[in-house]
């Protein structure tokens, strides 16, 4: 499996908490991935990054409250999602195999959207109610 797959998604009531998983591959060129996230009408955003050697970023809009983490051994990358908002209603994406040229991944440019991305999932819905 190459392409990522996004679950966990779901309605929940401002203050609660979900946790995304995506499902990847570890034939990646770049091992560097990122979450992101889209709202009807809105551009995508980045939401968090995971770098290569575990290091991670985040949007400020998330700081505190998100956690990007990853599962090397089963191929699986987290967002573990707390004191939901209503802004935080979305599409949630998982991104792998950033295009960084011949430099590193750096998490930051993750979170930023700089990179292109070879994979990305098919999306999971969260939807957070005031």
């Amino acid at each position: 499996q190459v392409q990522p797959v996004e679950s966990g998604g779901g309605s929940v009531q401002a203050g609660g908490s979900l946790r995304l998983s995506c499902t990847a591959s570890n034939n990646y060129r770049r091992n560097c991935m990122g979450w992101f996230r889209q709202a009807p009408g809105k551009k995508r955003e980045g939401v968090a990054g995971i770098d290569a050697a575990g290091g991670t970023a985040y949007a400020d809009s998330v700081k505190g409250r998100f956690t990007i983490s990853r599962d090397k051994a089963k191929n699986i990358l987290y967002l573990q999602m707390t004191n939901l908002k209503p802004e935080d209603t979305g599409m949630y994406y998982c991104a792998a195999d950033p295009d960084t040229g011949i430099l590193p991944c750096y998490k930051e440019y993750v979170v930023e959207g700089v990179y292109d991305y070879t994979y990305w999932g098919q999306g999971t819905q969260v939807t957070v109610s005031s």
